[in-house]
């Protein structure tokens, strides 16, 4: 089945005449926009500036001085030397001082103090120092730490070794089994201040495919700290493990 579009043509004359007839219209639309347009172009940018001198209004003043104008720095040294008291001369007493003489010797012209007189005789003046000038000097022994990681040949000194506190079976190679083998692996373990191990370093071992098991192992042991002068201290030990298939 075929369809048929029909399209009727308007016969209404469309030209110039109705072009400018819509010009003035449009025209107005047009400018009213770009006066608008415009308005707020020019709004925007002196907003813009206002906003940006109050912003500038806020900044610190920064004053930058040369090293020359700086006045000398403070003293460091706060400490008022210490005073010394300078007495004056002794004045020699006028009265005098009794002394057993014979009687023939006696002057007559001569007095004697009484204990109120004697008590008022100004004496040397004895002042406390401040003791500022007096340096003490005492050897103080500084008592070197233990290295946490010692080197593993290096000798370490102690009073006490670790003690194994929790074991670890080491974990059977399956190719080991299948290959019907046995071994023993010596493994160095270095033990920390708290008893636990940082690090484990095979030394000897009958076969390698033991090694891994055996370092594996060896990192879930637990020991008691080593000991010297009463301090845990770390330190270097070797532990065996032993592979050996059952039943033979």
């Amino acid at each position: 089945m075929t369809e048929t579009l029909a399209i009727q043509h308007s016969n209404t004359p469309y030209g110039a005449f109705e072009l400018k007839k819509l010009y003035p219209k449009n025209y107005s639309i047009g400018l009213t926009a770009a006066v608008i347009f415009h308005i707020l172009m020019i709004g925007f940018y002196f907003f813009a500036i206002y906003m940006g001198q109050e912003d500038e209004d806020n900044i610190p003043t920064v004053r930058i001085m040369k090293y020359s104008e700086l006045g000398p720095p403070p003293s460091i040294n706060n400490e008022i030397p210490p005073q010394v008291a300078v007495s004056g001369p002794v004045v020699k007493p006028t009265v005098g001082v009794p002394v057993p003489v014979p009687d023939a010797s006696v002057s007559p012209e001569q007095t004697l103090a009484s204990q109120e007189e004697m008590s008022n005789v100004a004496g040397p003046t004895i002042t406390e120092g401040t003791g500022g000038g007096i340096q003490i000097t005492k050897d103080i022994k500084i008592e070197q730490e233990a290295d946490d990681n010692p080197d593993m040949d290096k000798f370490v000194a102690v009073e006490k070794l670790p003690e194994i506190v929790v074991q670890a079976k080491p974990v059977y190679p399956d190719l080991a089994i299948r290959a019907n083998l046995e071994g023993r692996v010596w493994v160095k373990i270095l033990v920390s201040k708290e008893g636990k191990p940082k690090k484990a370093v095979v030394v000897k071992s009958d076969a390698e495919i033991f090694n891994q098991s055996a370092i594996d192992a060896a990192m879930k042991y637990a020991f008691t700290p080593a000991l010297q002068n009463h301090k845990p201290v770390a330190v270097w030990v070797v532990v065996p493990f032993k592979f050996e298939l059952r039943g033979n």
